[in-house]
């Protein structure tokens, strides 16, 4: 365990909060590593003071979901408890135009009805250990390229070490931007099947207007189960269920795995995401889900095949528009000027550090590069090539090219590692819609020539004489990719099967794989390595000054933060309680979209409890990849499943507002009051209270 030293430091939210110095933790803040959790700080301020015994139990019991959740063991026998948004893509996966489970629910009344998710994959940590030397060594003296080259191949070394067993990942993982790297590893369960999970009516209730908004009514659960060897998974280490729930101003904790926060980043740098990023971002997304909207108009098929997309789109608009108006706070941004100055200064008084006091001005100048480069890298190599046909052309084309490489001269996604999740992807049954799939190609070639231009060399490759509509028709048309089987043939047949295909998505993806690599290994030399080389330095400049008592930006990686259970102002100044329950989930609703109720709770309204708690808010930090996570109390009982923030956790991305930032989370008393009285499943109700206590 690393121990926590020096001075700590209060990360500025998006109100104005002043530097303080002292112990972080006294505010709440934080998303904490398990091996530098800080135990005699909660003690210190909650009278519980975490064991080691206490910490492995609750990070055994917790689980990462491939792709963007968390969820946790609440059963011996496999059972994971997550939230319904984490599942969606299963529940698309698994039903048909005669059987929508994303509308009407799902519930395995045996266990031979649980269904098999075709693309699912939880991880368990196992084990953390320090490479720090290992990685700072074999980039010791490179820069550019050959640093990038050094780092994927120690990186491939270091993953390869725990051996070729498909059940087992290990991951690299960069702390404080390259001032510790850690080797992950984790135990897989790429068998998992769906459970339960409600009506998305009921999950999602209050839809986009009341999304990152408190109060909240939603009933956002879902239950999976791990398997192996065909057979329910052994999980000894598994979160017990409260009997008493929570009250006001207890003691909470949320293990979980935050997706990315940017809290360590440098003036520049968020003066490039606050003045190009989100510029660029935000209104391309609002174009995407104005496409949208008027596709899901077309028909009921039409809406199936895209509302989860949509929803999705919807979420991250907000964030992003969140996350923008933080750094447009002239309060805030002011508290990140003096944060860096502060740091700065302790960095320049110190004759030790002074090799450590041009990083700041270092990443300053790559942002210039960063600015010219930008708009090509987010289009060329972009989210929009990480899912759909044509992503799956490129995989296949760079699967093939790299599988006969030296495991250390490969892309860091084509190790032998790596390769487990390639061909796991590749090989999933999951339904494609090509109306859908031409909607999305077309408006990527459309803004590709759009914001390149006519004239650019690529956009002249990449089109020939077609319109982006033309050729968007031409491909997915004429593709035959949709079949998990002609995937996996050409994966299996390698270099010399894809040379040979005739298949015009293969020869599109071929025809266009270098300039896309060539875009990649610029920015990596020009913009990654250059910031990875001078972030190390402030990361040793900042151990210096405040040791690790400060929580690394989160990683995706799992954490642990603790807060209370508490309300908080909102906009107008007027208190919020921390509490909903049952029957305001009734008041609410209006029978219109998206406050309209499903049958199932309408015909139960009868027998339930409505004064039990629905919804909860508290003073966690979180942020997204947290979804899904289990609330916690000290005896590592459930006592909620988080879901959500509100309003101000937005911002909570660049800095922690302990006045007003929430993490919102499904009562643990309405999540078994619904299972048992709505759905009435007692099978598995009965088998998660038989670890209550």
């Amino acid at each position: 365990m690393r121990k926590a030293k020096g001075l700590a430091m209060l990360v500025a939210s998006g109100v104005l909060v002043g530097l303080v110095f002292g112990q972080a933790a006294w505010a709440d803040e934080g998303m904490w590593t398990f091996d530098n959790f800080p135990s005699q700080t909660v003690g210190t301020k909650y009278g519980f003071t975490p064991s080691q015994k206490w910490l492995d139990h609750v990070r055994l019991s917790s689980l990462r979901i491939a792709g963007g959740c968390s969820a946790s063991f609440v059963s011996p026998n496999g059972l994971v408890m997550t939230n319904h948004h984490c599942v969606v893509e299963c529940l698309d996966d698994l039903s048909t135009a005669q059987e929508h489970f994303e509308e009407t629910g799902f519930s395995a009344k045996t266990p031979a009805e649980e269904k098999k998710c075709p693309n699912f994959e939880l991880d368990q940590l196992v084990e953390i250990r320090d490479v720090t030397k290992d990685v700072l060594g074999a980039l010791n003296g490179k820069a550019g390229d050959a640093a990038n080259k050094a780092l994927n191949a120690k990186r491939a070394e270091l993953e390869q070490s725990c051996g070729s067993d498909a059940s087992v990942r290990c991951d690299v993982v960069s702390l404080y931007h390259g001032g510790i790297y850690d080797l992950y590893r984790y135990k897989r369960y790429s068998d998992v099947r769906l459970v339960f999970a409600p009506e998305f009516s009921v999950a999602q209730f209050g839809g986009d207007p009341d999304n990152f908004n408190f109060p909240r009514f939603d009933y956002d659960i879902s239950l999976v189960r791990a398997y192996e060897g065909d057979k329910p998974a052994a999980s000894p280490e598994y979160l017990h269920w409260s009997a008493n729930g929570t009250k006001d101003g207890d003691l909470v904790f949320v293990s979980g795995n935050p997706g990315g926060t940017f809290r360590e980043l440098t003036n520049a740098q968020l003066a490039f995401e606050r003045d190009t990023l989100y510029p660029n971002q935000i209104p391309e997304v609002a174009e995407r889900r104005g496409e949208l909207e008027e596709f899901v108009k077309r028909g009921p098929e039409q809406a199936r095949e895209a509302d989860d997309t949509l929803f999705f789109l919807e979420n991250g608009f907000k964030v992003y528009f969140g996350r923008q108006q933080a750094l447009l706070d002239p309060q805030f941004f002011a508290t990140k000027v003096q944060e860096e100055k502060k740091l700065r200064a302790a960095t320049a008084a110190d004759p030790k550090l002074a090799g450590y006091v041009s990083a700041w001005d270092e990443i300053a100048k790559v942002q210039q590069a960063r600015s010219q480069l930008y708009v090509r890298n987010a289009l060329l190599t972009g989210r929009y090539w990480r899912g759909g046909l044509l992503a799956d052309a490129v995989t296949l084309v760079r699967a093939a090219a790299e599988r006969i490489k030296p495991n250390g001269d490969r892309l860091p996604e084509y190790t032998e590692k790596g390769l487990v999740n390639v061909q796991q992807q590749l090989a999933a049954p999951v339904p494609v819609y090509k109306d859908l799939e031409e909607l999305e190609l077309s408006f990527l070639l459309t803004i590709i020539r759009r914001d390149l231009g006519a004239d650019d060399g690529f956009v002249r490759k990449m089109l020939g004489k077609e319109s982006p509509e033309q050729l968007a028709h031409r491909l997915v048309m004429g593709t035959h990719l949709e079949d998990a089987k002609v995937r996996e043939a050409l994966y299996d047949g390698g270099q010399k099967a894809v040379e040979a295909s005739n298949d015009p998505m293969i020869r599109f993806a071929a025809a266009i794989n270098d300039d896309l690599l060539a875009v990649r290994k610029e920015y990596e030399a020009r913009v990654d390595a250059p910031t990875r080389a001078a972030a190390e330095k402030i990361a040793k400049a900042r151990f210096a000054v405040y040791g690790t008592s400060v929580d690394p930006d989160a990683t995706f990686t799992l954490r642990l933060s603790y807060g209370t259970v508490k309300g908080f102002e909102d906009a107008e100044g007027k208190f919020v309680e921390p509490y909903t329950n049952i029957g305001g989930l009734f008041e609410r609703a209006t029978g219109a979209s998206p406050y309209e109720l499903p049958e199932s709770w309408l015909k139960a309204k009868g027998s339930l409890n409505l004064s039990t708690p629905m919804n909860v808010s508290t003073t966690n930090d979180t942020t997204g990849g947290n979804s899904g996570s289990p609330v916690i109390d000290k005896d590592a009982n459930v006592v909620g499943l988080l879901f959500d923030g509100n309003i101000f956790s937005l911002g909570g991305d660049y800095g922690y507002d302990a006045a007003k930032n929430r993490s919102v989370a499904v009562d643990s008393r309405a999540l078994l009051e619904g299972m048992r009285k709505v759905y009435r499943i007692d099978r598995i109700v009965d088998e998660i209270e038989a670890g209550r206590r």
